[in-house]
């Protein structure tokens, strides 16, 4: 379904982005896609560090161009007392505050919750954190990596002991951060219509990984059985959920859990029938598998898979994955950035339903340091 920009779920709201780098700036980019207004305050000289990651595309990187498109960005000193009275009419405006500081940073500024409400008492007020805003954790800094680290889901999977494997997403940033602030300011807006009154939302994205391991705790909870580090049905303890290496080198994505899936697999590759009851014993049926698995190439195994049912595919590189004609073909990478260069840019898609984004043919970027500072100085808002 097309999208009708002038009928976007958020075209109404304000949102004040005082975040950086990815938990933040992604869930503003959620809100921007669906029509609110957002506007980035960043440090004079300076801005988001994200700018000053490679590569560059243009005078900023271009992660942050891909987080950062369709926002304002106003530059300024949170120190300056003069400065940081440019922001108070700007919160009168506002619907949506999103910060990321550690707790206590934003009070020490003047621009805690308890200072904005007085401002406007309507504001949603959103904090993400690695341990939220108390605790014995709560001011100690963290990466995402500590932060899938001390919930446990890192321990799930983590490769072999003598070179574990860094995870390639960032989990706690996006799914744990991210993903419920944006979940949680719809929710909070929905409540502010009934009640008009704002709320702080603490958002913190180590807690937030627990939702990811409902499995793992199933278990152990129940059995006191606890997950083994990459022994388990999802975690590499099983045939019907693995990676194998084809004859080339590439890698097959072997997920056919169910028995019709797993019948149907131990059919095309012509797995012995001794092996096929992966119940017996699970490792020497993985033997197997990867031992005929990598006596073909991945060109002979995609024709294998072709058409069949049975949770199998080749796995892609983000070069071959960006040019799949059915992702294409649903318009994931519609969107186009065009840089002071005039350079473009396919933007990075957003998880946000076709009919309440932005119009595909609107070419959009990310803005200039301090790009909206005139304006918004001159009008206050």
């Amino acid at each position: 379904m097309p999208s009708n920009v002038s009928h976007q779920p958020l075209s109404n709201i304000k949102v004040l982005d005082f975040t950086t780098l990815l938990p933040g700036p992604m869930a503003g980019l959620l809100l921007a896609e669906a029509g609110a207004s957002v506007l980035k305050i960043e440090r004079p000289g300076e801005g988001d560090e994200l700018r000053r990651y490679e590569p560059k595309w243009g005078k900023d990187s271009a992660a942050f161009a891909l987080l950062n498109r369709g926002k304002k960005s106003l530059a300024l000193d949170l120190k300056d007392p003069q400065q940081l009275a440019i922001i108070e009419p700007l919160i009168r405006q506002a619907d949506v505050l999103l910060e990321q500081f550690r707790p206590g940073v934003m009070d020490r500024l003047g621009l805690g919750y308890s200072a904005v409400r007085q401002i406007n008492p309507g504001i949603i007020y959103c904090s993400i954190t690695g341990y939220g805003q108390n605790g014995p954790l709560a001011g100690i800094a963290g990466h995402d990596l500590n932060y899938i680290g001390d919930s446990g889901l890192l321990s799930l999977s983590t490769g072999p002991s003598d070179r574990p494997v860094v995870p390639p997403v960032l989990a706690a940033d996006l799914a744990g951060g991210s993903y419920p602030a944006v979940v949680n300011i719809l929710l909070a807006l929905l409540a502010r219509q009934r009640t008009g009154e704002g709320c702080h939302l603490d958002i913190a994205m180590t807690e937030n990984m627990f939702m990811l391991m409902t499995w793992a705790m199933a278990q152990g909870l129940t059995s006191e059985e606890w997950p083994e580090d990459g022994n388990e049905l999802l975690t590499g303890g099983s045939p019907r959920y693995q990676i194998y290496v084809t004859g080339d080198g590439a890698h097959l994505a072997a997920a056919p859990l169910e028995q019709r899936f797993w019948d149907t697999f131990c059919e095309l590759i012509e797995l012995p029938e001794e092996f096929r009851n992966d119940g017996v014993d699970p490792q020497r049926s993985i033997a197997a598998v990867r031992e005929i698995i990598a006596s073909r190439n991945a060109e002979d195994w995609k024709k294998v898979f072709y058409g069949q049912d049975c949770c199998c595919s080749i796995v892609k590189s983000v070069y071959d994955a960006l040019r799949e004609p059915h992702f294409h073909m649903r318009g994931l990478f519609d969107h186009v950035l065009e840089n002071e260069d005039g350079e473009e840019l396919p933007a990075a898609p957003v998880c946000i339903s076709p009919q309440f984004r932005s119009a595909p043919d609107k070419v959009k970027s990310a803005p200039a340091l301090g790009a909206h500072n005139d304006a918004i100085i001159k009008t206050g808002s």
